[in-house]
């Protein structure tokens, strides 16, 4: 790495090359990868991140042999835990290696909810699923399995539990599968925080993001064990890091592949990448074979094959001088490295933008207003002007306006007008933009209200809450009288409805689409002109006395069972 500073010809030597000398981004995220178990390309730069998070973003040989041997314990612990007497009847078929374990120690226990019933017990994470063994006096029940292998519609979420059913504590993992009658929840107890919850959620999730991507893409064979080695390989990274770094590990999906390409922008292209390569792996080999000279990084399977872990009955080393299909290729960027490439410069746009938004947020109901009403005010005076044109304040512009579009409407030239209406828009932000390139961009300046007091706010608040219940109220009385039409609950009424019904549907049959348009047009626009505006006031007021006079179809409130008992 520390050549790779300057790997250039023409670039200056290091001279001075001791334990102090340390690496940069570039030169860790070109090397690492190299060797699967330290990092992967996909990872690479988080990684880098969480390990110079104390040094100013220069990685230390110090820190970097403290990491490689805080991996060499979790490839121990890994090992023994696999090679241990824990759920052998249940993992032995598919040979199932286990990579975390959980609820040994009473104070850090492990809850599973299911219903209104809640067991302390030993949760398991292997490669293909998750077991929950039940505590009993001195031993524990038969392991409950959750299968992340199959496809089975899991949802897995983060999720708040408390006392009979109090919602308080942010500690606990949702799991609900088509496999289960009904859901159930992992809770992680800690005195504060949710470190513990948030690392579990993330390597879970690991393993079902690997069998949903070996779905995908039909992956099999070695190359299906090959991709299962690289989500075993990234959770021994995090399970290292955690040992190494006491800051907090709440962001360790950011370490895990598979989480990361849920997350990132073009995370799919990421994957569809790896596994066009894995698909042309073994055709690479043998090309390269024959061509004699180009090298590759050692693959993950073959990482963790010489690691002492086999995966699968045909899991073999696929070439046992390591010169295999990887994710690196010495002297040029591969497919892998310009996926992650670009996928991370979107990223960076997304990550600039969201900066922008939270920048432009601001605290209090009526701030929050004043900004809408400012930001709005073009539309609002786009409304004022239509308004002025439909109640005839200036009969000149308004004949003129009416005459225009019902002439559009009459010859179908409604779709021109439009198209026409997107030309003018842009046309418009090219001018802004070649005007205003190299200008600061012009803000959007609000006079800020007088400030509201907590009980003002709470007034507003309850005020708003009022005024959203008088909407929904006035909507079910709407439905409720429609109902009552529908089902000819009031006869009379229900015979006109039936009849307009009649009238309007032989006009759609008979006249065209066009000259409808423009009938509705002109009907609309011309209500307040001055030789209708009278006959409009009279028939609209006879309309709302029609509508007044239809009764709302009963409704009759039950209350649930369980809610009987409950009081």
């Amino acid at each position: 790495m520390i050549a790779w500073e300057v790997p250039a010809a023409s670039s200056q030597p290091l001279t001075n090359i001791d334990e102090d000398a340390t690496v940069g981004v570039d030169a860790f995220s070109r090397i690492a990868p190299a060797v699967p178990i330290i990092a992967n390309v996909i990872i690479c730069e988080n990684l880098f991140k969480v390990l110079t998070s104390s040094t100013g973003g220069r990685l230390q040989f110090s820190i970097f042999d403290k990491y490689l041997t805080a991996l060499e314990r979790a490839i121990k612990k890994m090992k023994s835990q696999s090679e241990s007497s824990i759920l052998s009847a249940n993992r032995s078929s598919r040979g199932e290696k286990i990579l975390e374990v959980e609820g040994t120690v009473t104070t850090q226990p492990v809850l599973e909810h299911v219903g209104i019933s809640t067991w302390p017990g030993r949760l398991t994470l292997t490669d293909h699923a998750l077991y929950f063994e039940a505590h009993r006096v001195v031993s524990y029940e038969k392991a409950k399995t959750y299968d992340l292998s199959e496809d089975l519609k899991q949802v897995i979420k983060p999720e708040v539990t408390g006392p009979w059913g109090a919602r308080l504590f942010d500690k606990a993992v949702f799991y609900k599968s088509t496999s289960l009658s009904e859901p159930i929840v992992l809770e992680f107890p800690e005195l504060k925080g949710h470190t513990r919850r948030d690392y579990w959620l993330a390597i879970i999730r690991e393993i079902l993001y690997v069998h949903r991507f070996i779905r995908k893409f039909q992956i099999k064979g070695v190359e299906r064990n090959e991709v299962l080695s690289k989500a075993v390989l990234g959770v021994m990274r995090v399970q290292a890091i955690q040992e190494i770094s006491t800051a907090d590990s709440g962001h360790c999906e950011n370490l895990l592949m598979f989480n990361l390409c849920d997350q990132l922008p073009g995370g799919d292209l990421i994957l569809e990448t790896l596994a066009n390569m894995l698909s042309a792996r073994e055709l690479d080999q043998s090309n390269n074979s024959r061509a004699g000279g180009e090298m590759y990084a050692i693959s993950a399977l073959t990482m963790v094959s010489n690691l002492g872990f086999v995966f699968g009955s045909n899991s073999s080393n696929p070439n046992e001088t390591g010169l295999v299909v990887g994710e690196i290729a010495v002297g040029k960027m591969s497919l892998l490295e310009r996926a992650v490439k670009e996928s991370k410069s979107s990223h960076m746009k997304v990550v600039q933008a969201q900066e922008t938004v939270d920048g432009v947020k601001v605290d209090g109901i009526d701030t929050n207003l004043a900004v809408m009403e400012e930001l709005l005010l073009p539309v609002m005076e786009v409304k004022k002007w239509l308004l002025s044109l439909a109640y005839w304040d200036n009969p000149w512009k308004s004949s003129v306006f009416c005459l225009v579009i019902a002439f559009i409407l009459c010859r179908g030239w409604l779709g021109y007008a439009l198209a026409l209406l997107h030309i003018f828009f842009a046309s418009f932000m090219a001018l802004a933009r070649f005007f205003n390139q190299g200008q600061p961009v012009d803000e959007v300046k609000v006079i800020a209200p007088p400030p509201m007091s907590t009980m003002e706010q709470l007034l507003a608040v309850q005020t708003a809450v009022s005024q959203v219940e008088q909407l929904i109220q006035d909507g079910n009385i709407f439905i409720l009288k429609l109902r009552g039409l529908l089902l000819s609950i009031f006869p009379q009424a229900s015979v006109q409805f039936a009849v307009t019904l009649l009238l309007v549907a032989f006009i759609l049959v008979f006249v065209p689409c066009k000259h409808i348009a423009a009938l509705i047009f002109l009907e609309t626009f011309t209500r307040y002109s001055p030789p209708r505006k009278a006959s409009t006031e009279r028939w609209m007021r006879r309309l709302r006395e029609w509508w007044f006079s239809i009764p709302a179809a009963p409704v009759i409130l039950e209350r649930d069972q369980e809610d009987k008992k409950r009081k």
